[in-house]
């Protein structure tokens, strides 16, 4: 069993992060596409659609950071000095973004509330840009010695790494195209709708440009995705992406026929559980995604070199610490399952959970 515990907190450490990804991706990315909604009202909606659970989604990345400490010190020894600038400019950009998004609502004139705006924006680009220069230069490799990090002050900063982090504003910015189809109507719905599908062939082109170059980057990258029997296991990756591709357009297409259809329900019940489908097929990119990193890294926590049974605290602290995950990380699920159903219906102008 011991030999079996890194493999596990692995596993429950990269689910964490991912949730987070998904959860707080759409609510960064609504804060990226700010400057393309303008009018009070449009963004008012918008920020009124996430009220109820954009703090909680920044749960999962606090798992992720705390599990990294507690059961791999080292790879949290060596990552942190690797990326201290992308992280603590993430970090502040968190808290810049979650104090402008509460003190919208309170602002006292219409100048106050656009500069608070304008910080929830920044905030999110700087957030969302952080993370995937932190990808990207986590990717590319962290040069160790004597189990330490060997690295300059500005290794993060590459042009692979800048790549990741434009590629993923723009994955943010779908997700919160996406997470407005779902959740909003009529001509806010409709240009979320046209922008979902720039954002869609956007996102898939970066997708692909990083795939391209991850080979490239390091020989076991390469191996993996090229020679057999490797390439036979990783292929379905990129058939499923292509899958889903095609998936998505049409049920963008399919959201917008439902929407001239479909009669306004004056309740404001009348969720439709089918205009959130475009939101899930990106989650599933994203998944992909996320999968094509595992099967590049793996066995490697800190790539190239360290793995996760190098990197992992003693046998005794890992099973005490599984412990409390098998009760903390549950209730995590169970109240935030039950924050989205109970706030489950659209969201109209006027109205809201604020």
């Amino acid at each position: 069993m011991e030999e079996h515990l890194p493999l596990i907190w692995a596993i429950l450490i990269a689910t964490a992060v991912f949730l987070y990804v998904c959860m707080d991706g759409f609510d960064l990315g609504l804060g990226i596409l700010f400057p393309w909604f303008t009018h009070k009202d449009e963004r008012d909606v918008m920020v009124n659609s996430v009220a109820p659970v954009w703090d909680g989604n920044e749960t999962w990345l606090v798992l992720g950071g705390a599990g990294l400490l507690a059961v791999f010190p080292l790879a949290y020894a060596t990552i942190f000095p690797a990326l201290y600038m992308p992280l603590m400019l993430m970090l502040l950009a968190l808290i810049f973004r979650g104090v402008s998004f509460e003190m919208r609502f309170k602002a006292h004139s219409e100048r106050a509330q656009t500069w608070w705006d304008r910080a929830f924006s920044w905030g999110s680009y700087v957030a969302g840009f952080c993370q995937g220069i932190a990808l990207g230069a986590l990717v590319q490799g962290i040069r160790v010695e004597n189990r330490a990090y060997a690295g300059g002050w500005w290794d993060w900063l590459s042009p692979f790494s800048l790549l990741t982090g434009l590629a993923l504003l723009v994955g943010y910015g779908l997700l919160g195209a996406c997470w407005l189809i779902w959740k909003s109507e009529g001509a806010l719905a409709a240009k979320a709708r046209h922008m979902a599908r720039r954002l869609g062939v956007a996102t898939l082109g970066f997708i692909a440009l990083i795939s391209l170059i991850m080979p490239f980057l390091q020989p076991a990258f390469f191996q993996r995705w090229f020679t057999l029997p490797w390439m036979v296991l990783a292929s379905p990756v990129p058939i499923l992406v292509a899958v889903l591709a095609w998936r998505f357009f049409r049920a963008i297409d399919a959201t917008e026929v439902r929407e001239a259809e479909a009669p306004r329900d004056p309740t404001g019940r009348g969720f439709r559980w089918r205009d959130g489908a475009p939101f899930l097929y990106v989650l599933g990119w994203f998944f992909l995604s996320y999968t094509g990193l595992g099967i590049s890294l793996w066995p490697n926590i800190v790539p190239p070199g360290i793995s996760i049974w190098e990197a992992a605290a003693s046998p005794a602290s890992q099973a005490f610490l599984l412990v409390g995950a098998a009760v903390l990380i549950p209730t995590i699920l169970a109240y935030t399952g039950y924050t989205y159903w109970l706030f489950r219906g659209k969201v109209r102008v006027g109205e809201g959970y604020h």
